[in-house]
């Protein structure tokens, strides 16, 4: 079901909104600390946001509309990189970093790997787990797969034996990395994210394409705006399947969608530099 009412976003169905504004109790925490957090908002004499003007001119113009001085400075990430090394060493990273996983990009050819990471807090079941690796392998494509410790509900990760020696046909596993690199890496293609926005920002800041795969919260958004708005992301279904996999990593890394996909990034690539240049 489409909605039309919603200030600077046209045709946004109710399934791409959080579960917070789908709240059908008044008292609801989540749906109350953010309309205590928008009314704070009115306290306010100036209002920065991570994003850039290109990118969401039209939800930013609203937004001008009910706030003064309205900023926006990303992304992050760029503004960072051109402070020099000389003078500090930044590291924002939430856990440590393993270059064994550039090391293995390092050997592969260009637009030929595809980058899976679900973030740092995202969980899923043993099955979903299953259905990623199985897609992934079945896909014939190379791909570096970043499993957290606690990626499986919260609890170690094992994977089967079976499925772990087909990843070592072609796939990489590895605990984390360094996204920003790894997404700038030359080989990468594609990138298989659950549509948090520091991925989102971070995949398009290096014209990278997307599957999305949104669980909570502004994923679901986020999800939405890649796919209809900016044309860079293709939605896997929150019941995943091996079959749904397999088939969108061989749209995205091999077919014309994905050629299209990329060509878009791009731009957004050029657009999010440009948006940084004189800051």
């Amino acid at each position: 079901m489409e909605i039309d009412w919603i200030p600077g976003m046209k045709a946004i169905r109710l399934k791409d909104l959080p579960e917070f504004v789908q709240a059908t109790k008044h008292d609801d925490f989540a749906f109350s600390y953010l309309l205590e957090t928008a009314q704070a908002a009115d306290k306010v004499s100036h209002t920065i946001i991570h994003t850039f003007e290109e990118l969401e001119a039209s939800i930013v113009n609203e937004i001008r509309s009910m706030y003064p001085s309205v900023y926006t400075i990303g992304p992050l990430q760029l503004l960072l990189n051109q402070i020099t090394k000389t003078e500090t060493n930044i590291c924002y990273s939430l856990r440590k970093e393993e270059p064994e996983s550039v090391q293995w990009l390092n050997s592969k050819e260009p637009n030929s790997v595809v980058y899976v990471n679900f973030g740092s807090l995202a969980v899923m079941s043993v099955q979903d787990l299953l259905e990623f690796g199985w897609g992934l392998v079945k896909s014939n494509h190379y791909f570096l797969w970043i499993i957290r410790t606690d990626l499986v509900d919260g609890k170690p990760s094992v994977l089967p034996q079976e499925l772990e020696d087909a990843i070592n046909e072609k796939g990489f596993v590895g605990s984390w990395c360094s996204q920003e690199e790894v997404l700038n890496h030359p080989a990468v293609g594609g990138f298989l994210t659950h549509c948090g926005w520091g991925s989102i920002i971070e995949s398009l800041s290096a014209g990278v394409p997307m599957l999305c795969w949104p669980s909570i919260g502004d994923q679901r958004t986020n999800c939405r705006q890649m796919c209809k708005e900016w044309e860079v992301g293709m939605e896997i279904a929150r019941n995943v399947k091996r079959d749904e996999v397999e088939k969108l990593v061989r749209a995205l890394m091999e077919g014309l969608e994905g050629e299209r996909m990329r060509k878009k990034a791009l731009e957004w690539k050029k657009m999010a530099e440009i948006a940084t240049e004189f800051m």
